[in-house]
């Protein structure tokens, strides 16, 4: 749901931007701080180790200087070393090994493709790449801070650097070099906007030099509020300023891109397997009245003749938007008539759930009093917020009862026999999601009617000139350190938070678009069961709500794959969660920043189930608009139409032209399903990415490097949309290879230049198929992916330069948590022979109808082979069709 923004949000806004303004200079800059000398420099085989104490005069420039130490380097790969600056008594807080399980492994610095070396005063160390030299990390020339609730740590770059991630964010792909700031708070972000903080926290990026043609990649493990500030102001660099937590980095050496991404799946293990049905058209909405409409929904689907898979219900199923309870309009029977017709049909079921919890008298909130696993307050009250529902309590995911109660409610209310058969889950609101502006201190009061109102449609200057006098003399009202009695003693090693720290209104202002960091979200002076701060650990709610309700997905079918549809995310999300590109808003611009925003989690921060609105969810779509963005979206790996309660509806079959568009793309996805399965699959093992953008297959070609409009799907085909509104062409870039159409099977000229198709319909989208590949696909669609199943293959096969051909196939039941045969199948063509090879342990009965040749005179050949052995054969004794 969109997080609605008032007047008084406004104004909010405005204050909390002018306490920055009053109280984040501090009295003296980093640039002058004295950083740190290091000693008893100790180098192991697989380790280097050293004592840091602090060189000078303290700074204390957003806090008090850390007087101790200790600086950690450990090859763990021949490809990946992992570095960390802490404290000697080890109680700055670390991201927690049960949220985020760290890769182990130990080798000789001997075998590895990267080096490091210390300087000892000041203290910096520089991380090169042993076969050329090139520096990939450098910290010299800019003094470390380290302050109990501040550090800063800098790296050069070479000029005009090639920096891609550090999301969420829907800036360019490729990102800024000069006066960026990219900040890392998860919040709700409706509209998605450019150059703010969104749901998610993914603290790792790419870099690709020009000069080497190697690429490397850099993570931060903190999940403490931050600005990563990209700059070539004296120099080009790369800056972390952190209110909190320690420097935990892991470096990758690549030196491909891929091999990068491959790298950095080791770290975040690997992306979660989707079931098959997964990758069927989906169709939700925020609006409908009841479960009589939502059924008429899949019936002009069905009338339509366009594929409907899935279908959802948003927040409109619960009773006043109670979590885990149904409203009149949705009645329990007239719920299970429905799902069941559903099943019937081979189709599926989801449905939404929060983690606010309404705060009365109902099963869900009582059971979570009776288990104590809401958040409380510092008196060992409920902390209470504002959201859908209206007051709320939210679950503790650190609690030590929260599994459990999450399961009980799930097995309770989503029970196959009694209750609401979902097949896959959607949460939303969990950064989590708060109405109530800070300090909320009586949500109750909150205004209901909150209208949707963007910030730029206020007079904001008025507004300013109206409040700030009034408001700026006060700033210390928001400030409030942690309760002494919720603090742990010096020297324990908790790794759990400094005692001391003000969690409210720390003095380094990290650039959070609301302002304070407890604006509209969970107060950050609480404390979970454990000891960890809400301040410390606020980025990883989201994710870890979205593990605990796999688990009680698995826990209700424990032999299927859970998919679960989650808004935010942190460092490791993929590896049991998918995504949807949140609250966007049905405008053109949209429909292109899709692009970038997706590739973001699919190819660099392995979260591969991943895509956006269709047709936008915020403000009224168009005909054209939704035409397009519903062809573009048949490439995203989630595929569904959404939209807000208050627009004009936008299925698929409300414009005959976009109905058409729709039959058409699925009518292609459907086809090329088991290739881009096969894709992900690959991913969920090796971590090599199922969509890419250009300069990750083509980083020696500089031209690849800022597009960001095109991209791979799976890695045999190139997608290029219709870039302009109200065109009918589009001019996209082709590397120098062999090329073909995937429409007419011809040949198309690509030598690293810019290319035209005209008259590209609404219905249309240009495909080519890179020459060395071997694409599977479905003979023709089918209305579910349970029918599809049963149809045959054919075979595209792309030859590159020298006539030589590849591709693969992975086949399994489509959803089973353990497969009991799978089959991994190779298809290879050396001019005149095709060859299928592999191990083959799915039984089936289709194969393999046909291959056609592409090329200038495409040739199409009968097969009739099966996929149950291998085989192979010279197209000059096959059948020509």
């Amino acid at each position: 749901m969109p997080a609605t923004i008032t007047i008084l949000h406004t104004c909010f806004l405005l204050w909390s931007s002018f306490i920055q303004w009053t109280s984040s200079v501090p009295l003296k800059r980093a640039d002058s701080c004295p950083g740190y000398k290091a000693n008893n420099v100790q180098r192991s085989d697989s380790s280097l180790t050293a004592d840091l104490t602090l060189a000078g005069t303290t700074c204390n420039i957003y806090g008090q200087d850390l007087q101790d130490l200790k600086f950690l380097a450990e090859w763990q790969t021949d490809s990946r070393l992992h570095i960390m600056v802490y404290d000697k008594d080890e109680q700055v807080y670390q991201v927690p090994e049960i949220v985020v399980p760290r890769p182990i492994g130990s080798i000789s610095s001997n075998t590895s493709l990267l080096d490091v070396s210390i300087e000892e005063e000041p203290f910096s160390f520089t991380v090169t790449r042993k076969s050329n030299g090139e520096k990939i990390f450098n910290t010299k020339g800019s003094n470390l801070v380290f302050e109990t609730q501040y550090w800063r740590l800098r790296t050069s770059l070479p000029n005009n650097p090639s920096l891609y991630g550090l999301g969420e964010h829907t800036d360019s792909l490729r990102l800024p070099t000069s006066n960026y700031v990219r900040t890392m708070w998860a919040r709700d972000a409706g509209g998605v906007p450019e150059n703010t903080n969104l749901y998610g926290t993914h603290p790792v990026y790419y870099e690709h030099r020009v000069d080497s043609g190697n690429s490397h990649g850099v993570l931060l493990l903190n999940s403490n509020g931050m600005d990563i500030k990209i700059n070539n102001d004296n120099g080009q660099y790369l800056e972390y300023n952190v209110v909190g937590g320690i420097i935990d980095l892991y470096i990758m050496a690549g030196p491909s891109p891929f091999d990068v991404a491959r790298e950095y799946s080791e770290i975040t293990q690997k992306a979660a397997m989707m079931p098959y049905w997964g990758f069927g058209f989906h169709q939700c909405r925020f609006g409908y009245k009841s479960v009589a409409e939502v059924a008429e929904v899949v019936a002009n689907y069905s009338k339509a003749n366009i594929p409907l898979e899935t279908m959802w219900t948003d927040i409109d199923y619960m009773d006043k938007y109670k979590v885990f309870t149904l409203g009149e309009n949705f009645k329990l029977s007239d719920m299970r008539a429905f799902i069941d017709d559903l099943h019937k049909n081979d189709q599926h079921y989801i449905v939404m759930v929060d983690p606010a919890v309404a705060a009365q008298d109902y099963p869900a909130y009582n059971n979570g009093l009776d288990s104590e696993i809401f958040l409380k307050k510092s008196d060992g009250s409920i902390y209470k917020g504002k959201v859908w529902p209206g007051v709320t309590a939210f679950p503790d995911w650190f609690h030590s009862n929260v599994q459990d109660y999450w399961d009980k409610e799930f097995t309770t209310f989503f029970n196959a026999d009694t209750g609401v058969d979902i097949d896959a889950l959607w949460i939303d609101m969990n950064e989590p999601s708060n109405f109530c502006e800070y300090p909320c201190a009586n949500p109750d009061a909150e205004e209901d009617g909150v209208a949707q109102v963007e910030i730029r449609d206020v007079d904001t200057q008025a507004i300013s000139r109206a409040i700030v006098p009034q408001i700026a003399a006060t700033p210390s009202k928001v400030r409030r350190a942690v309760p002494k009695s919720q603090v742990r003693q010096e020297g324990d090693g908790t790794k759990k938070g400094l005692p001391g720290r003000d969690l409210i209104n720390p003095l380094y202002k990290i650039k959070n678009e609301l302002g304070l960091l407890s604006n509209r979200t969970a107060d950050t002076d609480l404390i979970h069961q454990g000891g960890w701060t809400e301040y410390d650990t606020h980025n990883l709610y989201g994710t870890m709500m979205s593990e605990a309700s796999r688990k009680s997905m698995l826990k209700r079918r424990p032999d299927k794959r859970p998919m679960v549809i989650t808004r935010s995310t942190f460092v490791g999300a993929g590896s049991y969660v998918g995504h949807w590109l949140g609250d966007n808003i049905s405008a053109w611009d949209q429909y292109l920043t899709s692009i970038r925003h997706l590739l973001q989690f699919v190819s660099f921060f392995q979260v591969p189930m991943v895509g956006a609105d269709v047709c936008g969810f915020l403000e009224a779509t168009n005909e054209h608009l939704c035409a397009r963005w519903t062809v573009l979206g048949a490439f995203y790996p989630f595929y569904r139409n959404h939209n807000v309660n208050d627009q004009p509806p936008q299925e698929a079959y409300r414009w005959e032209s976009v109905a058409a568009a729709a039959r058409k793309a699925i009518d292609i996805r459907y086809r090329l399903l088991d290739y881009i399965y096969t894709a992900m699959h690959k991913q969920t093992v090796d971590g090599t990415p199922m969509l890419a953008p250009l300069w990750m297959h083509y980083p020696s070609d500089s031209s690849t490097l800022p597009i960001e409009t095109q991209f791979f799907y799976g890695d045999s085909l190139l997608i290029s949309p219709v870039t302009e509104e109200s065109s009918t062409s589009v001019s996209f870039y082709l590397p120098t290879d062999t090329w073909y159409d995937f429409a007419t099977h011809k040949t198309v000229s690509g030598a690293g230049t810019k290319i035209t198709y005209s008259n590209v319909s609404d219905s249309d989208i240009p495909i080519l198929v890179r020459g060395g590949s071997v694409v599977p696909l479905r003979v023709k669609s089918a209305m579910t992916t349970k029918a599809l199943r049963d149809q045959d293959f054919e075979l595209y096969v792309a030859p590159d330069k020298d006539s030589n051909a590849q591709g693969t196939l992975y086949l399994d039941d489509g959803e089973s948590l353990v497969q009991a045969g799978t089959s991994e199948i190779t298809f290879s063509w050396d001019g005149e022979t095709i060859k299928m090879a592999g191990t083959l342990g799915f039984e089936t009965k289709v194969g393999v109808k046909s291959l056609t040749v592409l090329g200038d005179e495409p040739k199409t050949y009968e097969l009739n082979e099966g996929l149950d052995r291998s085989w192979e054969h010279n197209v000059g004794n096959l059948k020509t069709l």
